[in-house]
């Protein structure tokens, strides 16, 4: 297969890209080096991997889609809390109106696509776990635009024959994940001597998805997953933020001094994926113990702090 991956550079795209590789997939990896971050981590991240710059909202994406046969969607405007204000602007124009355009070429083209959505859909969830048929509530501008892709994939695919399937992401964390992130921060605060600023009171909870796993559930949806069909990839393995604190001080060794601040706008109080459609019908649930994961992220962060 030739695949083209966007957000290539990117936490999640990056091990896509190379996961698809490793496996003997042609890949077309883009990425735009967006600045939400130091675009010298997406650097890092892409180092090797032959990522192209290049920008969904202006690119001809007819030529780019000429020569693959499936499409891995994860590029976006990330995070939550920015989303709010002025910045609201940016997560329309990366999230909503890039995602349509690469949309419409795909259907134009009749290639598959697998999207990168997001828990955050949810919001205050009516159930947990959160099954993917609950009603959406989102309380961020972010999980707004995300659910506006879903709203979009699905308006192409019925007048348009798009092929599409969408991933909504519980908190995936791991090697390479985004510096705003938890776990990052964290772990870095942990690595550095600084403070850890916590938001809230440390008792919400996530459904903690660690990278591979992700990376094997998109796959699998790819592959296998129904037209039209959202499916959860998340992590079987729920915990407090508190639960995290402890975790991380016993696998690096070092006590977490944490400088506490009100909750934030826009987090949710909870996570849980239900994982029932996505094993039933790709075959896939996570498999990665929390204590595993954190510890590889820990060894991830760890050497960098001590190159830099």
């Amino acid at each position: 297969m030739r695949s083209l991956v966007t957000g290539a550079a990117g936490f999640i795209g990056s091990h896509l890209t190379e996961t698809l590789r490793a496996a003997g997939d042609e890949v077309v990896a883009v990425d735009a080096f967006t600045d939400y971050y130091d675009p010298r981590r997406k650097h890092e991240n892409a180092h090797g991997l032959d990522v192209a710059d290049l920008d969904l909202e202006t690119a001809d994406l007819d030529d780019v889609m000429s020569t693959v046969d499936r499409v891995f969607h994860l590029a976006g405007q990330p995070g939550v809390r920015a989303s709010f204000g002025a910045d609201f602007e940016l997560y329309v124009r990366r999230n909503v109106l890039a995602s349509g355009r690469l949309f419409e070429a795909a259907a134009r083209r009749g290639i598959r696509v697998a999207y990168a959505s997001s828990s955050s859909i949810y919001g205050d969830a009516e159930a947990y776990p959160t099954r993917e048929d609950a009603e959406p509530r989102p309380i961020s501008p972010y999980g707004v635009t995300k659910l506006c892709c879903e709203q979009l994939a699905y308006a192409h695919a019925r007048t348009g024959g798009l092929d599409a399937v969408g991933l909504r992401y519980f908190t995936v964390y791991g090697p390479r994940q985004r510096p705003d992130m938890a776990f990052t921060t964290m772990l870095e605060a942990l690595a550095t001597g600084r403070t850890f600023p916590l938001y809230g009171d440390g008792s919400a909870s996530r459904s903690f998805t660690y990278v591979d796993d992700a990376v094997a559930g998109t796959v699998a949806a790819m592959e296998r997953g129904r037209a039209g069909t959202t499916y959860n990839i998340g992590g079987g393995e729920e915990a407090a933020m508190t639960d995290v604190f402890a975790l991380a001080e016993e696998i690096s060794g070092k006590k977490l001094d944490l400088e506490r601040h009100p909750a934030a706008t826009g987090d949710v109080r909870r996570t849980r994926a239900d994982g029932t459609r996505a094993l039933a019908e790709l075959g896939w649930r996570a498999s990665t113990p929390l204590a595993d994961g954190l510890a590889e992220q820990w060894k991830w962060v760890d050497v960098g702090v001590a190159r830099v």
